[in-house]
């Protein structure tokens, strides 16, 4: 991919139809916490001016928790669910407020969609999600989409709405992902160590082969730059090109211009059900899987068998995700399972058939459908 055709080009971000932008907390907020009414301003302004270009724009915002962290007293953003539920809480109706007043300004309208990993992860959530920010775009509205953590319980983790974003990319069909943080690009090194040097496009992954990449995020906020680059890989393998860099810098980056790092697609967008397998779920337990099951996973496109698995661990239900490991350990592909964890293990080695005579023929089904299913290493024979 070293030749210039093959460069992403970055005036396919200003000519983009459909834009989803994602801003962190510690873009958004003072040094004392809370929100920056002039930092929430600036990133309102750049935002109105594209979409009153005619550009569909999409906000992904972090803030709440930090927003509701000076009303309650709270110097250091809550390690506790119940008070980072609190905090959202008390923060989401400031951050709303101050970006209708922000967008007020330009005549424009906001729109809350608050969604958990379910509402991009379900198909019935995904459908309705898709819909209602669809519709809110068509009324000329600029949806402000955040986690939802007054009511998440795992989700509220490191860098969420990075991963969030890239899939609300996905979601909408959207042209272009803009990661904005106040880290101003992705550097070979530290930033603030001397010699280091801005990375101006990612072509693939050797690209950040021997990268430096550090950095777990703020005071008030969970991201940092490898949750930040792990968003840029999913939604580049969606195939939408991503640009990381500084909110102070989103105007510029939405009008092409060479501020940041750009991460270019990669291939053909895949189905949204591949998507969801290989980014959206988190795996519940492991099937250890023979040699044969993982040629006829990863290559020939078949479903798992029971025949084919040596060992379950972990505990999980019908529908749950798991993944499918070789006998060294390596993570071949990730699927929804059609077993619990109690009844599987006494199913292993033996053929469909034979289940279905001896315990009926609702036994006569896969471990993993191969329509639930992604391959995520294709191991060579």
């Amino acid at each position: 991919m070293g030749n210039e055709s093959s460069r992403p080009p970055r005036s396919g971000i200003a000519t983009a139809g459909t834009v989803v932008v994602k801003v962190g907390s510690s873009s958004l907020t003072g040094a004392q916490g809370g929100l920056d009414p002039a930092r929430v301003t600036a990133l309102a302004d750049a935002l109105a001016a594209r979409r009153l270009a005619g550009t569909n724009v999409v906000l992904v915002s972090s803030g709440a928790i930090a927003a509701g962290m000076v009303p309650l007293g709270l110097r250091r953003r809550p390690r506790d669910l119940a008070t980072q539920q609190a905090a959202a809480s008390v923060g989401q109706g400031a951050l709303l407020a101050a970006y209708n007043v922000a967008f007020g300004r330009h005549g424009l309208t906001t729109g809350q969609v608050l969604l958990t990993a379910d509402d991009v992860t379900r198909r019935g959530h995904y459908v309705n999600a898709r819909r209602t920010i669809e519709r809110l775009l068509a009324l000329g509205v600029v949806p402000v989409i955040n986690e939802n953590d007054t009511v998440a319980t795992h989700e509220i983790r490191f860098g969420d709405n990075d991963r969030l974003a890239a899939l609300v990319a996905h979601l909408i069909d959207a042209s272009a992902l803009v990661l904005l943080s106040d880290v101003d690009a992705l550097y070979d090194a530290p930033p603030s160590r001397p010699g280091a040097h801005r990375i101006s496009e990612v072509h693939d992954q050797s690209t950040l082969d021997g990268v430096d990449i550090g950095g777990t995020g703020t005071a008030v906020g969970t991201g940092g730059m490898v949750t930040k680059i792990e968003a840029a890989q999913i939604a580049t393998a969606a195939g939408v090109p991503t640009v990381l860099t500084s909110a102070v810098q989103a105007g510029a980056a939405l009008a092409g211009e060479d501020v940041g790092t750009m991460f270019a697609p990669q291939g053909r967008r895949p189905s949204a059900r591949q998507l969801w397998l290989r980014y959206a779920t988190s795996p519940q337990g492991k099937l250890i899987i023979d040699d044969g099951a993982v040629a006829a996973v990863t290559q020939r496109g078949k479903s798992l068998l029971p025949a084919g698995i040596r060992r379950v661990t972990g505990h999980f239900s019908t529908g749950d995700a798991v993944d499918l490991v070789d006998d060294s350990g390596l993570v071949v592909a990730r699927g929804l399972v059609n077993y619990d964890s109690k009844e599987l293990p006494g199913l292993l080695g033996h053929n469909t058939r034979e289940l279905a005579r001896t315990l009926g023929p609702a036994y006569e089904r896969e471990v993993v459908h191969r329509d639930h299913l992604a391959v995520l290493t294709r191991r060579a024979r």
